[in-house]
């Protein structure tokens, strides 16, 4: 009986949809950077000692500009805490990275991960999902209730404290469930017997300021990173350079010592307290096509040392895009090169899920070879991975923010206009999912159960830039510009390929987003209607 009941709760648990990339050692992250040993000591002491205090604030919250360390921190934190046995949980946001860009797997995700750190949970989460038929589809609050609270306020335990560390809360793409996820949150300040804290970073971001206003003084603290001594940062990010640019010395037969006192000096002054400064200065050094003596050359004469922290930022972005993109190129060249970047590159800023390089030629209908050496040529901002079944993305969403930035991209042959790529790639989407047909996958009979049907052939049958115009076409239709001949389009697919579009999305697991993506639609249909 004891068995069949412990399968029954595995069975339930393994339904918890989850958000794929969303805890620190996911796969996905398993070469982003942590904290050096010497580095961030005092802060992480700090961190820790609120940890451990049973009488500490439940939530901690670590906010600072883009660029200062702030997921660097999270990363080391979670996995200092998971090596004491402390961690509940973790869930990194990403903007731009489907599932972990919103909060629909937020809570679910967590209180997955709960039932493996707090196995006596299990029987409660399991009880609540059996009680709650349709609580996937219910809202954050419900969930927070059945899934998490509650089984946390009926634990039978001794006291415990253990820690969830959430990061980049900014990168939720909506802002009231940002401030109702702070809401919730505040409720685990009552749990008597399993304690749980919240360490939690973000951008200081007017939505997150919001949602914090009405907590009570008693349930959270807050540290303001970019508020730390500079002296304290410059000595870190000296430590940073001195560590990682030793190990070239040797690569590439350079003299001793280098880099000297003096040019370790420069780069740290550079930085202006921006981890982010010396994380993509750093891979230009590696990775630029020239020694890394010449790349340094140019990392020092890009900016003058008078410039604010973001304009250093800026100028190495731009150093390092004209240097990798243009080189020293005719005019007619670099201009071609400028709009291959802007075509492959901006694509990849504002699209809603990450895809492999191959894939993401696919979906723009451009040779493979063009995309890849586009690519190759931007390692020091792009994690471009060897293994090409894996996806292409930003290593730091300050540079989005940078190439969408008119002020601050000075030179406009990198600037990425959003509409204007929104709506090419609506316009590649469409002419994707205009080639659905019935029947796509060419099953044996009707009443076919999805989980009966092979994932290579709906693979094949949908392949995955497929996949992402069923999900996302709409998205960027909303988010474009559209003229009379998009929407003579969009009706002439509705008349074609509606049913097939649902099949594709029944297939691939994404049926539940066609209702709202219906919706939508008829909103943009209607407008366009009495426009005209």
């Amino acid at each position: 009986m004891v068995r069949i009941q412990s399968l029954q709760q595995s069975t339930n648990i393994a339904k918890l949809p989850r958000a794929e990339g969303a805890a620190h050692n996911d796969w996905f992250r398993q070469h982003e950077d942590h904290c050096l040993q010497d580095t961030r000591v005092e802060l992480r002491n700090q961190i820790m000692d609120w940890c451990e205090d049973p009488n500490s604030k439940c939530i901690f919250w670590l906010n600072g500009m883009a660029g200062t360390g702030k997921s660097t921190i999270s990363r080391t934190i979670a996995l200092e805490l998971a090596e004491k046995k402390r961690l509940a949980a973790s869930f990194f946001f990403t903007r731009g990275k489907k599932d972990i860009s919103h909060a629909r797997m937020f809570f679910t995700t967590i209180a997955a991960q709960l039932a493996i750190s707090l196995p006596v949970l299990r029987t409660a989460i399991s009880d609540a999902i059996d009680n709650n038929a349709d609580i996937f589809q219910q809202g954050l609050r419900e969930q927070w209730n059945q899934l998490i609270l509650n089984p946390l306020k009926s634990a039978p335990t001794q006291l415990i404290q253990l820690v969830v560390v959430i990061d980049a809360l900014d990168e939720c793409d909506s802002m009231q469930d940002i401030q109702l996820i702070l809401q919730l949150l505040e409720e685990a300040k009552d749990l008597a017997t399993v304690r749980i804290k919240i360490f939690l970073t973000s951008r200081p971001e007017i939505p997150i300021f919001d949602g914090f206003r009405p907590l009570s003084g008693e349930a959270y603290q807050d540290f303001i990173l970019h508020n730390i001594p500079l002296d304290t940062i410059n000595a870190d990010i000296s430590t940073f350079f001195l560590q990682k640019l030793s190990p070239l010395k040797a690569k590439h037969g350079l003299g001793t010592p280098w880099p000297d006192e003096r040019i370790i000096e420069q780069l740290v002054e550079r930085a202006a307290g921006l981890f982010i400064y010396a994380a993509a200065t750093l891979r230009f050094i590696c990775d630029g096509i020239d020694g890394p003596e010449e790349q340094l050359s140019l990392v020092l004469s890009a900016t003058k040392s008078s410039l604010s922290a973001t304009e250093h930022l800026d100028g190495i972005y731009t150093t390092l895009l004209q240097h990798s993109v243009l080189g020293k190129r005719g005019y007619q060249e670099c201009e071609q090169l400028a709009g291959r970047f802007r075509q492959v590159v901006g694509s990849i800023v504002v699209m809603f899920d990450t895809m492999p390089a191959r894939n993401l030629a696919e979906l723009l209908q451009v040779p493979f070879k063009m995309v890849s050496r586009t690519l190759d040529s931007l390692r020091s901002v792009l994690n471009v991975p060897e293994d090409e079944s894996q996806p292409v993305r930003l290593f730091h969403l300050s540079f989005r923010d940078f190439l969408q930035n008119s002020q601050r991209c000075s030179d406009s042959r990198f600037q990425i206009a959003e509409k204007e790529r929104h709506t090419s790639l609506f316009r590649k989407c469409m002419m994707h999912i205009s080639q659905l047909q019935e029947n796509i996958c060419d099953l044996w009979g009707p009443g076919v159960l999805i989980t009966e049907i092979p994932d290579d052939t709906i693979q094949k049958s949908i392949p995955p830039h497929v996949q992402y115009a069923c999900r996302y076409w709409l998205d960027h239709c909303r988010l474009g510009n559209l003229v009379e001949e998009d929407i003579r389009t969009i009706r002439q697919f509705l008349e074609e390929h509606f049913l097939h579009w649902l099949e594709g999305l029944s297939l691939i697991g994404e049926i539940s987003n066609g209702v709202h993506t219906i919706i939508v639609l008829e909103e943009i249909l209607s407008v366009s209607y009495n426009a005209h």
